[in-house]
């Protein structure tokens, strides 16, 4: 490989030291719930956003970009939690290609009784060990992180689209959007399906909604 500007020493070093912080703080935070609620963060975070949206919907395709997750990853979580009766998708009225996932009454209830424990852990790990200034500079410096990578295509394989072992990478064969639930019977639903639909989260967190996602 020709043309590489290799990080420096220091560079490196830093760069070793985001990875591993990151996955440890994750994997605190997810220890720390799943121990406390038995529920796992991916599915804390999707019961958090589905409540910060209007009529606490949000089409799974635009869920999946939210959490940056893969389509079939989020299928799979979604199940679970809709197994559990904490969400519930339903045909998108205004697409039927596409789904919606709705937080239940019950799914509601959930995150409320964890959002506490949850935001104690993020004091505890994170906010109260940098202190206030050292969090806000990490949201400004998360922010420029993440509009860059947004912006950056991954690069494409030199020779082939097969692995190391010869054969084609695999997400899984579940689609975001399959036909897991049948129509409701009757009833219309809060829906995202256009493209800018979304508008912006209740402000302030209201009354019956905390501040879910300790940020």
């Amino acid at each position: 490989m020709t043309d590489v500007q290799w990080l420096s020493p220091e560079e490196q070093k830093a760069w070793r030291a985001f990875l591993r912080a990151v996955s440890l703080v994750m994997e605190v935070l997810n220890q720390d719930i799943e121990n406390e609620k038995g529920i796992s963060l991916n599915e804390y975070e999707v019961l958090a956003h589905l409540s910060e949206s209007p009529g606490r919907t949000i089409r799974m395709s635009n869920l999946a970009d939210r959490l940056v997750h893969s389509r079939s990853r989020l299928t799979h979580t979604v199940r679970r939690l809709e197994d559990a009766g904490l969400v519930k998708r339903e045909p998108c009225a205004d697409d039927r290609r596409g789904v919606n996932c709705i937080l239940t009454e019950k799914g509601f209830e959930y995150l409320v009784s964890a959002a506490p424990s949850h935001v104690n852990s993020v004091r505890r790990v994170l906010v109260d060990k940098l202190g206030r200034e050292d969090m806000l500079e990490l949201g400004r410096l998360s922010n420029i992180l993440a509009d860059v990578a947004s912006e950056v295509k991954p690069v494409k394989p030199a020779d082939s689209p097969t692995g190391p072992g010869g054969s084609v990478p695999s997400h899984g064969s579940v689609d975001l959007e399959d036909s897991v639930v049948s129509p409701g019977a009757g009833g219309s639903q809060p829906s995202d399906c256009s493209a800018d639909s979304e508008g912006p989260a209740p402000s302030g967190e209201s009354a019956d909604a905390p501040d879910s996602r300790a940020g």
